[in-house]
């Protein structure tokens, strides 16, 4: 790259920073603090927005499941916390865990997935919840739960989806890109010194090798074992009949409830209903797990903002997308 296009691209950097700073402080001038979180209360860190009022001593927490189930390291800077934030879901579900004032909880859930580790951890946090703790657990499914975001919602007391949701996505992927011919069309050249035969398996520089792809398959046919379980486990389900299922199609929330992967249509609101009655304590009231109220967290909501639409959604993807190819329980389109 010349000089120019380096110094084109510092100039844009430059102001990007300063149109962001200047809409968040225009922000923050035209807005009282004391007003922003008047609804909200804290307990160790977390806000809390009361949703419907009603017993302090049974209540239901709904949480909040959206974008790509991954941890990118991040733990909340300028850009971290304006999607998915791995790290701040768990300590939410740490605190259902921990709060013997919450009896149930709505995990709300619209993302396509995400993280094989990611997903593991959130499904055995979520069978903590119940077994340990002894809380019911149900889930609303958004405009998607795909893959992942199934995973996480396999072991929940009830499911609710939509006749328009989008789920399914049952299975494994891991994706690569190679651009060896790109390359050397254009005269570059790609130099990989390694210690071991499989230490560049999948260069993204070199021609795919089968042998490469047999190591992959076994770690991705491991992943889908344990997902198979999930399902079975969580579902009630044979194992025959789930992998009969789990082929990696999608399913509207119709389909859905015909294959017994969910249990009843509804939205959120129906979803808390349920669950108070289920529990029998109509009388609860009902809270909602936000981001953290914090400096940093207010500038990421406010350069999401200043970005807006695709171009927010693509630099949001591009930062996501650390590290080489990993296994992943994602619907990728």
């Amino acid at each position: 790259m010349n000089t120019k296009r380096w110094i084109a691209l510092g100039i844009a950097g430059v102001l990007f920073i300063v149109s962001a700073g200047i809409n968040f402080a225009t922000a923050a001038l035209s807005t009282d603090f004391n007003e922003m979180f008047s609804s909200f209360e804290t307990t160790d860190g977390l806000s809390e927005e009361v949703i419907e009022t009603g017993s302090a001593t049974n209540r239901i927490a709904v949480i909040d499941l959206n974008g790509t189930i991954q941890d990118t390291g991040e733990t909340g800077g300028l850009l971290g916390a304006a999607g998915y934030n791995h790290a701040h879901f768990m300590e939410q579900l740490n605190q259902v865990k921990e709060d013997v004032s919450i009896k149930g909880v709505v995990l709300s859930v619209n993302t396509p997935g995400g993280g094989v580790v990611e997903s593991a951890q959130i499904h055995d946090k979520i069978l903590e919840i119940q077994e340990e703790a002894g809380k019911t657990v149900y889930v609303s499914m958004g405009a998607q739960a795909t893959s992942g975001g199934y995973y996480v919602a396999a072991p929940a007391d009830k499911i609710f989806a939509s006749r328009e949701t989008m789920t399914g996505s049952l299975g494994v992927i891991l994706q690569s890109i190679n651009y060896g011919e790109l390359a050397e069309n254009y005269g570059v050249e790609f130099v990989t010194v390694t210690s071991g035969e499989f230490k560049d398996m999948l260069n993204p520089a070199e021609e795919v090798r089968e042998e490469d792809l047999e190591i992959v398959r076994s770690i991705l046919n491991d992943s889908y074992d344990g997902f198979v379980d999930v399902i079975a486990n969580g579902r009630e389900m044979s194992e025959d009949r789930v992998r009969e299922i789990a082929d990696g199609r999608i399913y509207n929330g119709v389909q859905a409830l015909e294959l017994d992967l969910i249990d009843e249509f509804g939205y959120e609101e129906d979803v808390i209903s349920a669950i108070k009655t289920d529990l029998d304590i109509e009388n609860a009231s009902v809270i909602h797990y936000g981001m953290p109220n914090d400096l940093s967290s207010l500038l990421s909501l406010q350069v999401q903002k200043t970005l807006g639409g695709l171009e927010g959604q693509i630099l949001s993807e591009v930062m996501s997308h650390t590290g080489g190819p990993r296994p992943m329980y994602l619907y990728a389109d």
